[in-house]
């Protein structure tokens, strides 16, 4: 049997998938979904399998999540969607409109390349595996704990999102910690080199992030020959979150024209 992805729909019109990076969750968009809703989308905020509220599973990789948001799409009756994938979400879209692009009218990739990058969260799964639930931590012990290893305040925030009661007195994290840990190299598979996607893309990137460099254009160009590249001002790798403002600006003007 088929297990659907969580989501959260707000808004009537055009489809609009919404895809979060690694470790995220739909909720880390609520804000820009209701702002793209006005805009008159219907906006579907995804959870990825083992993150948020949709299921867990010991398959994971980048197939398998397209395979999902297919899945999704036919269970909702979606069609000539636009999408919106950061980071790991972004890596998502790609795969999934080079390989049916039947199904995606637009694409905007947020702080992600098609190439391969190498395993760099090393750190921040260090510290989540470092928290010990059994011994039942309140959410300032969880913070005391993830604080020794991730000094920056954002990402600690970011992360700690994912905490929830699983039942009284109970704390846990909402994704699967488990099988990311054993499968670390995935998020950082390429685009296969053949794949491309011949309409309208724009590919984002944060001016403090160094995920997608001036090399990396010509990759880009050979996956997504009409693809644009803009860059979002004051912005690192979370550029959604650190400049909400612009990152609206840029991705609704470009799904609007």
């Amino acid at each position: 049997m088929n297990q659907t992805i969580h989501s959260n729909i707000t808004g009537e019109g055009n489809p609009l998938i919404i895809i979060h990076g690694f470790l995220g969750m739909s909720d880390n968009w609520k804000t820009l979904a209701a702002q793209y809703a006005e805009q008159g989308y219907q906006v579907h905020a995804l959870d990825m399998r083992n993150h948020g509220k949709s299921f867990h599973t010991s398959e994971w990789g980048y197939h398998f999540m397209v395979q999902d948001v297919i899945d999704y799409c036919n269970a909702h009756q979606l069609k000539n969607i636009y999408v919106i994938g950061h980071s790991m979400g972004g890596k998502v879209t790609m795969l999934l409109a080079t390989t049916y692009p039947e199904l995606v009218e637009k694409l905007i990739v947020a702080d992600i390349g098609p190439k391969y990058y190498t395993p760099h969260h090393q750190t921040i799964l260090e510290a989540l595996n470092a928290v010990d639930f059994s011994t039942k931590p309140s959410r300032a012990d969880v913070e005391a704990i993830v604080s020794q290893y991730i000094s920056d305040f954002g990402t600690r925030q970011f992360l700690l999102k994912n905490l929830y009661w699983v039942e009284q007195g109970q704390l846990g994290f909402r994704f699967n910690l488990k099988v990311f840990t054993e499968n670390t190299s995935v998020i950082g598979d390429a685009l296969p080199f053949e794949n491309h996607f011949d309409k309208k893309t724009l590919f984002l990137r944060g001016d403090k992030s160094d995920y997608i460099l001036d090399a990396d254009f010509e990759t880009i160009y050979h996956h997504f020959p009409n693809a644009v590249i803009e860059t979002v001002s004051n912005a690192g790798h979370w550029l959604h979150a650190e400049n909400p403002t612009e990152f609206f600006q840029k991705t609704i003007t470009f799904l609007n024209n």
